[in-house]
């Protein structure tokens, strides 16, 4: 084989492994959004099982306007209380941008009585979520 045939032959071998690589992120980036959807239909509803797949066992969840930090079974106990403060609700969510392993979502809380914009992140690894946290952006949905 000839040197250009060689580099021809390396600069494929180069280019298919880097598409290769690119399709496996867009998959993950993919998988991602798709556990996040989850996340938000099972909170809606506060089903606790569903909730508990999605979440790894060393979870945790930061509430930041709350000053709170929840590990995955202290989240799960909360959701009974969560169920009536959601009843007749509906979230909303957009993903923002999706880097470093962490997916930040922009979500509206519409409740009966009033909304709210937070923004919250994602850090997903081996399709289970094992960190979020959650911050108020504003009052309303306006901005949504």
């Amino acid at each position: 084989m000839s040197g250009a045939a060689r580099q021809l032959t390396n600069a494929r071998s180069v280019v298919f492994t880097a598409a290769a690589l690119l399709m496996a992120i867009v998959a993950a980036r993919a998988d991602d959004r798709a556990i996040i959807s989850r996340w938000y239909s099972a909170l809606l509803v506060a089903d606790r099982t569903e909730l508990a797949d999605l979440l790894a066992d060393d979870a945790r969840i930061k509430l930041d306007d709350l000053g709170v930090v929840q590990g995955k079974q202290e989240f799960i106990a909360s959701l009974g209380e969560w169920k009536g403060a959601v009843a007749g609700a509906a979230i909303r969510h957009r993903i923002e941008k999706s880097e470093g392993g962490v997916t930040t979502v922009i979500a509206c809380y519409d409740f009966p009585n009033n909304d709210m914009l937070m923004q919250e992140t994602f850090a997903v690894n081996g399709n289970r979520i094992t960190a979020s946290s959650q911050a108020a952006i504003a009052e309303n949905c306006e901005g949504y």
